[in-house]
């Protein structure tokens, strides 16, 4: 039972977190970098307090000195929100330890589906489709494995993640120097330089599914999104739910989904990814957290996953079924980073001036203010705009207009690139894929 809630996190996901806490009346704490003391959700929490020096790995990624904020300020709970350390299954192991709740799975969980080739075996096991690969670790029969998978495969690090750690292969001439150059990286990146093989599909869409589940037995789908525009393996462009599938195979991937969770004994919300090409899904992760997209999920299902979260970690039962989730018209979100537009370099600096949008079915997710100091330390994302319509092309001439009403000033934002994105013909008609981004950014 949840009676304090430290929150573990940064930006616009930290507000979140204490927006639901505060709706749900338990006292807040905002765990902070020195870098970070004039963060929204840091003047709006109960109490505050300091983790360590701007570097991450002093402050937001410290175990200990989460722990013992913790224990200084009187939390016995702890969101992680989304990076960091969300799905670290060593924090959220000595979280537990500690006598704490995380609000999140176990750590078994985080640490068996946080390892792509783990969470493969799993989902093989589960009965969830795969894309065609090695069994387990690259091995010696590496040669076969591919000609036997077909050209052109991927190399992926087991501990992968944010588009790091991955080499496509065309012929067998480049499958070595390949795996070698996987490993290195891997190594570097992540601790870890175990790699698997997969099937390279060329040109699938990211078709992501969001499922919930209390400690009741109780699991939930929450319907699907569409993540397929990214620039180097990072999302851009969200929403739900997914064009283009027929009903039949939307219902046989959430039923699929749900098995899976009851086999691992699932607990709060999680999404499973796959890759959709051909009418066939292909799982490739389980995000053991909440997702930078889930507002959208939220707009057309009326529901506050992060509300659940907090409900779920007080070891409430989940109110509703499955026959209750209706999903409601259609809901489109723009990740707005402070980069350029045109070289995404990052544009730390002070706010000037901000405007954020409004009106019917537009939502903002965003801790900027007047006069705010983007730090250079973290991840570039200041703010998300979603909206919400009936249909498809309303949220999409919405997001149009709510894009062309914001305004940031004193720093660089994607905001031009996102008023051009959903003005693209192929964005309109629905006519693209995990590729099509990148594939424009090569033709400038």
């Amino acid at each position: 039972m949840i009676n304090k809630l430290l929150i573990a996190n940064r930006g616009e996901i930290a507000l979140r977190i204490l927006r639901a806490a505060k709706e749900l009346k338990i006292p807040t704490v905002a765990a902070y970098s020195e870098a970070d003391k004039d963060l929204m959700h840091v003047k709006m929490a109960d109490e505050s307090i300091c983790i360590g020096p701007a570097d991450s790995s002093q402050s937001y990624l410290n175990i200990p000195a989460i722990i013992s904020a913790m224990e200084l300020s009187g939390a016995d709970g702890v969101h992680p929100g989304y990076g960091f350390l969300s799905e670290n299954p060593d924090f959220a192991d000595k979280v537990e330890k500690s006598g704490f709740d995380f609000v999140g799975p176990p750590g078994s969980v985080i640490r068996m589906m946080g390892n792509k080739v783990s969470a493969k075996e799993f989902a093989l096991k589960s009965g969830l489709p795969i894309v065609p690969g090695s069994s387990g670790p690259i091995d010696e029969n590496v040669h076969e494995e591919a000609e036997k998978i077909g050209y052109p495969v991927i190399i992926k690090a087991a501990s992968g993640g944010g588009g790091r750690g991955m080499k496509i292969v065309y012929n067998p001439e480049e499958l070595d120097g390949a795996i070698e150059l996987t490993q290195q990286e891997s190594a570097a990146a992540f601790g870890d330089s175990t790699v698997y093989l997969e099937k390279f599909l060329e040109s699938p869409r990211h078709i992501e599914v969001q499922v919930i589940a209390d400690r009741h037995g109780n699991v939930l789908h929450l319907g699907d999104r569409d993540c397929s525009l990214q620039r180097r393996h990072q999302k851009v462009i969200e929403e739900a739910p997914a064009m283009g599938i027929k009903e039949e195979k939307r219902q046989e991937i959430y039923a699929q989904c749900i098995e899976a969770c009851r086999q691992l004994n699932y607990v709060s919300a999680g999404t499973f990814e796959f890759l959709y090409e051909d009418d066939n899904f292909y799982f490739i992760e389980m995000n053991t957290r909440i997702q930078v997209e889930h507002p959208v999920t939220e707009s057309v299902t009326g529901l506050d996953l992060v509300k659940l979260q907090l409900r779920i970690a007080r070891d409430e039962e989940l109110k509703i079924k499955q026959e209750d989730i209706v999903l409601d018209g259609h809901a489109i979100e723009c990740r707005i980073n402070a980069e350029n537009s045109e070289t995404f370099m990052p544009s730390p600096g002070k706010i000037l001036e901000y405007h954020a949008p409004g009106g019917i079915g537009v939502r903002m997710d965003s801790h900027l203010y007047k006069d705010y100091v983007v730090p250079p330390y973290y991840d570039s994302l200041i703010a998300k705009v979603i909206c919400r319509a009936n249909d498809r092309e309303d949220a999409r001439a919405r997001l149009e207009r709510a894009l062309d009403e914001m305004y940031v000033l004193g720093i660089d934002t994607n905001l031009d690139m996102h008023r051009k994105l959903i003005n693209d013909p192929n964005f309109i008609n629905g006519t693209f894929n995990i590729n099509y981004l990148e594939n424009l950014n090569k033709e400038k």
